[in-house]
């Protein structure tokens, strides 16, 4: 833990020195002075509907919710609020802020956090919204009290981060407008009862704990943006003496953060799927201000449709995205009850509605509940209206400042995508949700994907395999003496991050090539072209290896295949993949390296992928390996021959 300490500082700048001071002060008058606090009633003045919610037409929701995968009853049994359903064990309830999450091997915050996010309570609004059954009122008020019973404030590991808290709050918030809690408390003295003693209360301190406990400085990621996003919408609905206040704080917070934490739309933390996550903390609110005339700033509208664009490019024909960096099954809201879900889908949609922009939408979107929400019935017509339109192929797109390549030919639904990363490490100095990625590819075929990034698997359990996923051998560049290209210092902290460098960018009629590097004073240099043919359906990718040092250094290239990929072995360089949808691919390897495959190596950890987060299978890897001493070039051909 002591390396941990020493880790972090380094990350730290000499301003943020003092805020860190400040924290501890404050939570060593926490512990004494404010732990446990418990408020009376609170009564607010009248709230508004914000939300048109007319009939949901959707399916009742089942009495089960997922965490990773792992079902959950909330009708059949009672929820520990403090255990992880995987491992059992359980965090005890003391003060929050001197709770060591890290503290054994087997027990995950994250999976505790996950069943405490209250995502589950949205489904039980829904219901009794849909049914008007008393038994759903009923259970959702009894989750609820138990939940605030077993947590008071700032007791136990549900009170120990911010980004916890706020989507609570954003939960609830949903939750509130689904009820129609004003309506209904005239309408249940027991509902009235309890939202006056109990739910405005907690509610009350979450925005509290909210606003004292921003994440500054080197810890200001997606976590302040979440801080700013619950507290706007907290205060737009529930008028508390603070809230007027609260709400401009959060809303210029917002404006600013948009800016900064996004490039041309690309997301700064280099991690795919925490784009939907993130996106969702700046579309909430905004959609939110615009219905109580509260309206974002033109500059944070522009950003947004940025965001929105990239989305739109980054996603394949059948709506995958490329897995770059940390993905852990995170939404805001969670529709799904098999808790994965691709909200990349859903955004596109809200994009189409707010810029009234056909080019969002595909055959494969649907108008889901949480645009059902948003937008209501209004919003369903604009969009159907608006998937009868004529729309654009999609092609090609570079961000060489952001160092993001999205190669496309796609005719019809016949489609040929790559995805080359020439990007930072991550956000700021500690890039937590980075991996070291750094010239690494991706290929699908008609929305499947042959050539992959492995996923993520897990954070702070299971350490080996953490390493592995994170690693530069877990994805498709080269590895240089079976060193990551930055330092890996703990589970979410990399130091010593690489320098990437675009060299060149080519957008022809058949031929598209960017060349990229990194470190490019360091002692082995790696420089990778990577050019598409679209005349032949060919990519070419060539590998420079630069040695300075006249030293003996390993090179380890590997070409991570999907699961469901077949793969032939024709000669010791010539491999055929196939997909059970008739795509095919021929790869070319050369003949310098020595090749072998591996499936589901567990020593050394090889041949794996993660589909989401705490799940993985073994799958194919084709590697090759050699000593250098000079330097060389390395030629790949990968050829898509059916499709």
């Amino acid at each position: 833990m002591l390396k941990w300490y020493f880790f972090r500082l380094k990350t730290m700048s000499l301003l943020e020195i003092p805020y860190r001071f400040k924290q501890i002060l404050q939570k060593k008058f926490e512990s004494f002075f404010v732990v446990g606090e418990t408020l009376g009633t609170i009564l607010i003045p009248k709230t508004k509907k914000i939300l048109k919610i007319g009939e949901i037409d959707t399916p009742i929701f089942d009495d089960e919710f997922s965490v990773f995968g792992k079902k959950i009853n909330f009708f059949d049994s009672q929820i520990d609020w403090h255990k992880d359903v995987f491992s059992g064990e359980k965090y005890a309830l003391t003060f929050s802020k001197n709770i060591n999450i890290r503290k054994s091997a087997n027990l995950s915050a994250k999976n505790v956090w996950e069943i405490n996010r209250l995502q589950f309570l949205i489904h039980i609004a829904i219901n009794y919204n849909k049914t008007k059954d008393e038994k759903f009122l009923d259970k959702f008020i009894e989750l609820n009290e138990s939940w605030i019973e077993a947590n008071p404030y700032l007791l136990g590991v549900n009170w120990y981060s911010n980004i916890e808290v706020n989507i609570r709050l954003i939960n609830w918030f949903f939750c509130w407008e689904l009820l129609d809690a004003e309506e209904l408390m005239n309408k249940s003295k027991i509902f009235k009862e309890f939202v006056n003693t109990k739910w405005l209360p907690v509610i009350y301190q979450h925005c509290k704990y909210s606003f004292n406990n921003p994440s500054k400085y080197s810890s200001a990621n997606n976590h302040l943006v979440s801080e700013y996003s619950g507290l706007y919408l907290a205060t737009s609905v529930w008028g508390f003496k603070e809230s007027e206040f609260w709400r401009s704080y959060a809303k210029d917070g917002l404006e600013k953060e948009i800016l900064k934490q996004h490039s041309n739309g690309v997301n700064k933390e280099e991690a795919a799927e925490y784009i939907q996550f993130i996106t969702d903390f700046f579309l909430l609110p905004f959609i939110i201000g615009e219905k109580c005339n509260d309206s974002f700033s033109k500059e944070f509208q522009k950003a947004l449709k940025q965001i929105l664009d990239y989305i739109l490019v980054f996603t394949d024909v059948n709506l995958n995205f490329p897995k770059y960096g940390d993905e852990d099954d995170g939404y805001v809201l969670n529709f799904s009850e098999i808790g994965h879900f691709n909200n990349f889908k859903s955004l596109l949609v809200s994009a189409s509605i707010i810029f009234n922009d056909e080019s969002y939408l595909s055959a494969k979107s649907e108008y889901d509940i949480k645009n059902k929400l948003l937008f209501s019935d209004d919003g369903y017509l604009l969009f159907e209206k608006l998937m009868d339109r004529e729309k654009k192929e999609l092609v090609t797109k570079f961000y060489p400042k952001e160092g993001h390549f999205i190669f496309r030919k796609l005719i019809k639904d016949k489609e040929i995508y790559a995805h080359l990363d020439i990007a930072p490490l991550g956000y700021l100095s500690i890039a937590a949700h980075g991996h070291s990625d750094i010239l690494s590819f991706l290929i699908h075929v008609n929305g499947n994907p042959f050539f992959i990034d492995s996923g993520t698997y897990s954070y702070h359990t299971e350490k080996k395999w953490r390493k592995y996923f994170v690693s530069s051998q877990a994805h498709n560049t080269i590895t240089i003496d079976d060193e990551n290209q930055a330092f890996h210092a703990s589970d979410t902290l990399w130091l010593n991050h690489y320098k990437p460098k675009v060299i060149s960018c080519v957008q022809q009629r058949n031929i598209e090539r960017v060349v990229g590097t990194y470190n490019q004073k360091s002692n082995v240099q790696h420089i990778r072209s990577f050019e598409f043919n679209k005349k032949i359906n060919e990519f070419l990718i060539e590998d420079n290896i630069i040695i300075r040092d006249n030293k003996e250094h390993k090179i380890f290239m590997p070409f991570h295949l999907h699961p469901t990929i077949q793969i032939t072995k024709s000669t010791i360089t010539n491999y055929t993949l196939s997909h059970a949808s008739g795509a095919a691919v021929s790869l070319h390897l050369d003949d310098q390296l020595k090749w072998n495959l591996v499936r589901g190596s567990a020593e050394p950890f090889l041949g794996w992928y993660s589909e989401s987060f705490m799940k993985k299978e073994p799958t194919s890897v084709v590697f090759g390996e050699m000593i250098v001493k000079e330097s060389l070039k390395i030629v790949t051909r990968i050829k898509v021959t059916e499709y």
